[in-house]
């Protein structure tokens, strides 16, 4: 965790003192300076002052009349602008530090995303930075509305969601994406590896072995994965999105520690990618509406995909009782970890949730 202590005067120097002193030193007074410049004395007066902006060409004019190169000046005026300018912005974003509240900004600092700052306002110019904006009126016009209107979210009737959780989990989800170089997404290459390689994967017991694999072959045809922890108040277990038309996303929370449950989370947000449109940000998380239509199609997805339809049936059809040997057999005849089918049977309320848990894998995630 980094500390942001650093002192910031509240107050810009005008370039005009350091050219008051350079004056003094040459014995030189304003009037015969503007003489030598052929300007007004009062132009001078206003430059001493701040009032009056060197401009480049004034800067050339300095540098003849008092040998200072006109770099100097044009840096100095540069620096001058620009402090005036944050001091502007210190004010005006005075009066919106309560947005802070809105963002787990301590759980942002423990977990390095942002730095931490002594003062209020710095803290919120850190947060405004972090989403990559530049007023908390355009958080509200890109994430709140977003949030509002354009998300589909997957309801998990237990729990409530705080848009400023998610909204930053999202925008971390995006910085870790960047970092992910990607070919152009393709689409029948992408639902091959699905119905493939990456079931396959469900089977390595060690995160730090299928991730890696998961990642890298996602971002072969055009889909990103990442795994961002969930925060506080965030309560969601993954989220589809793209950040351009060749370039999908697929966020995990890694919130279930248990095989079944996430690797059905990650063929669920695929199926997104693979059946629905570009412009939606699918999340899973509680929400009084959402398109309850195309999260059940996206449940059927990844349900088939796993557990084809009719080999389950006929597993179903044939066995007296669920034991872990015929529950093994029958995961490696479709190519999947017995813990899938072990969700599968305890979700169609076949077995109890209290039976055959020892055939799940537990995962331990490493810390961001």
């Amino acid at each position: 965790m980094v500390n942001h202590y650093e002192y910031e005067p509240n107050y810009a120097v005008p370039p005009g003192e350091t050219l008051l002193d350079t004056l003094e030193e040459l014995g030189m007074t304003q009037a015969e300076l503007a003489k030598r410049m052929n300007r007004p004395v009062k132009t001078i007066n206003e430059i001493i002052k701040g009032k009056a902006e060197i401009t480049p060409a004034t800067s050339l004019e300095l540098e003849k009349s008092t040998g200072v190169p006109s770099a100097l000046w044009n840096n100095l005026e540069k620096k001058y602008r620009d402090k005036l300018a944050r001091i502007k912005e210190r004010a005006r974003l005075e009066n919106q530090v309560d947005f802070l509240k809105n963002i787990p900004v301590k759980d942002m600092i423990q977990r390095g995303w942002i730095t931490e700052c002594k003062d209020s306002i710095e803290q919120l110019i850190e947060v405004l930075k972090f989403f990559r904006i530049s007023t908390t009126e355009a958080w509200e016009a890109i994430w709140g509305n977003e949030l509002s209107g354009n998300v589909a979210f997957r309801k998990t009737l237990s729990y409530e969601s705080d848009k400023g959780a998610i909204s930053s989990w999202l925008r971390r989800g995006e910085i870790e994406a960047e970092q992910i170089i990607c070919n152009p997404f393709n689409k029948t290459k992408f639902k091959y590896l699905l119905e493939n390689d990456l079931k396959t994967l469900t089977k390595e017991p060690n995160p730090d072995q299928f991730l890696p694999e998961l990642i890298q072959q996602c971002s072969d045809v055009g889909v990103a994965v990442v795994i961002i922890r969930e925060l506080p108040g965030c309560r969601v277990n993954g989220a589809t999105y793209w950040t351009s038309s060749n370039k999908a996303i697929i966020q995990l929370s890694g919130r279930y520690r248990s095989d079944d449950r996430l690797w059905f989370t990650f063929f669920h947000e695929a199926a997104h990618i693979i059946l629905h449109g570009k412009k939606e940000t699918f999340l899973e998380c509680k929400n009084d509406g959402g398109l309850e239509e195309k999260e059940e199609e996206a449940d059927k997805f990844a349900t088939q995909l796993l557990i084809p339809h009719a080999s389950y049936r006929d597993f179903i059809e044939k066995s007296v009782h669920y034991s872990h040997q015929n529950v093994e057999l029958f995961a490696t005849e479709i190519g999947v970890s017995p813990g899938i089918v072990v969700g599968r049977l305890q979700h169609d309320g076949i077995i109890p949730f209290s039976h055959l848990n020892q055939l799940k894998q537990r995962y331990v995630w490493t810390e961001e």
